[in-house]
């Protein structure tokens, strides 16, 4: 029996060694709270009414995530074709579920190192973008005056109120997020592959708490934010 036809999904690469948390284990299998970061990512989207399924896109060789209990839902896919980069896993998710969506089916891709996002700011922003062109992603304006440096000296301080870190998900339609993604392989994130194609993407803002656990000091930080939720 074919699978039913998907209209969103979310897709998280997990395939990445996370080689700068300085730990044996790749940082999507770290604990918090009694479970993995990559299993809270997971129980979030599996929260959130609006999407068909969550992929869990790991390498070839990872047998970790098929023994999670948070990824034994009926509703969570396990696909084992991740690549050497970010780009090459998201897009080898993107072509396995391609039977099962069309161009316009939208894709959220999430980072599995962001354990804090929240299901109700996910459902906002499907209700922002639902019906835009393009599409867009979760950013927090930058709040800090910003510096650029050259050579450990200041050149200039540039206007801090054009400027936005990104975060995830990153919402975009399936037939041009993969389109964008194979013309453009250097990329480090969904949106930079959009913007190769000379659109834009619509900004829909974040929350502090969807932080990215890249090194130590950022887990010992969304730890002590758990605790205090």
């Amino acid at each position: 029996m074919p699978a039913p036809q998907l209209h969103r999904f979310a897709l998280i690469p997990a395939a990445g060694s996370g080689r700068r948390m300085g730990h044996a284990r790749p940082k999507q299998y770290l604990e918090l709270a009694g479970a993995t970061l990559l299993e809270h990512a997971v129980a979030a989207l599996l929260a959130v009414r609006k999407l068909d399924c969550v992929a869990v896109v790991v390498a070839p060789d990872d047998a970790r995530a098929a023994g999670l209990p948070g990824l034994k839902d009926p509703r969570v896919r396990i696909l084992p074709v991740g690549g050497a980069t970010r780009r090459d896993t998201v897009l080898a998710g993107l072509d396995a579920l391609d039977a099962e969506g069309d161009d316009d089916t939208w894709a959220l891709v999430h980072d599995a190192a962001r354990p804090g996002i929240s299901p109700a700011l996910v459902e906002a922003m499907i209700e922002m973008l639902d019906d835009d062109p393009i599409g867009g992603l979760l950013a927090l304006p930058v709040v800090d005056t910003v510096k650029r440096v050259a050579d450990g000296r200041v050149e200039r301080t540039e206007p801090r109120e054009a400027f936005w870190l990104a975060q995830t998900p990153q919402m975009f339609r399936l037939g041009l997020l993969r389109t964008a993604l194979r013309l453009h392989p250097d990329v480090t994130d969904e949106a930079q592959a959009i913007e190769a194609m000379q659109l834009r993407a619509r900004v829909v803002p974040g929350s502090r708490r969807n932080l990215k656990v890249t090194v130590p000091e950022d887990l010992a930080l969304l730890r002590a934010l758990w605790e205090l939720a």
